[in-house]
């Protein structure tokens, strides 16, 4: 049973992003570097075709130089990518959706029981990240005689809104209360196991490619 520790946090989420110069440059880098790794090519061997120095291709991916378009057709020639590809997800359109309260999209899903309501709050197809995440608002308000398990692909975290369930993933049951979080890889079988006290809410955040279904 795994817990959480006091390892510190390799991001930090209230880190600020610079001015707009700025995130153009770690953006720029971002896609030097995702080339040359998927073309299994060294920054020594880089510095190599371009005639840039090892520390100026550190530089420019890690964003902390503004490279020249001149240097960055050279790069482009060396990558043999087009000029234009360095700059495709600066200008991403980035999307987010509110939900109001009450309006999430009830829906059924595979193994749902009478008394178990599912109200997805908000969806977004992967982006650059190539990554899919599902909010869910989870109410549980009623006894049923079995409690389906689930398991399909991805990453899940499960908060605690009110009540109290007996919650299993693989062997293991955890009490989860209001405040509680459940954090788990979802191939694993989960599902709430018994229901402690009623009506049971929380959420679930499902994380996943986008080859994959979430099921749970």
């Amino acid at each position: 049973m795994a817990e959480l520790n006091n390892a510190p946090l390799s991001q930090d989420p209230h880190r600020t992003r610079g001015d707009r110069e700025k995130v153009l440059e770690v953006a720029i880098g971002r896609e030097v570097r995702a080339f040359r790794r998927q073309q299994e090519i060294t920054v020594a061997e880089l510095s190599t075709l371009t005639g840039l120095s090892i520390g100026m291709l550190s530089k420019i991916e890690n964003g902390n130089t503004s490279p020249s378009l001149t240097t960055l057709q050279t790069l482009a020639d060396a990558l043999s990518v087009p000029l234009t590809s360095f700059f495709r997800r600066f200008e991403e359109k980035r999307e987010a959706m509110h939900t109001k309260a009450g309006k999430g999209v009830e829906l059924e899903r595979e193994g749902t029981r009478a008394g178990h309501q599912y109200n997805l709050l908000g969806h977004i197809g992967s982006n650059a990240s190539g990554v899919i995440v599902e909010p869910y608002l989870i109410t549980l308000s009623t006894e049923a005689d079995i409690f389906p398990t689930f398991q399909h692909a991805g990453i899940e975290t499960i908060y605690m809104l009110e009540g109290a369930v007996d919650y299993r993933h693989g062997d293991n049951v955890y009490a989860l209360k209001p405040g509680d979080t459940l954090f788990f890889d979802a191939d694993s079988p989960h599902g709430p196991e018994k229901l402690i006290s009623l009506p049971a809410r929380y959420l679930s955040i499902i994380s996943y490619p986008p080859t994959s279904s979430a099921k749970s």
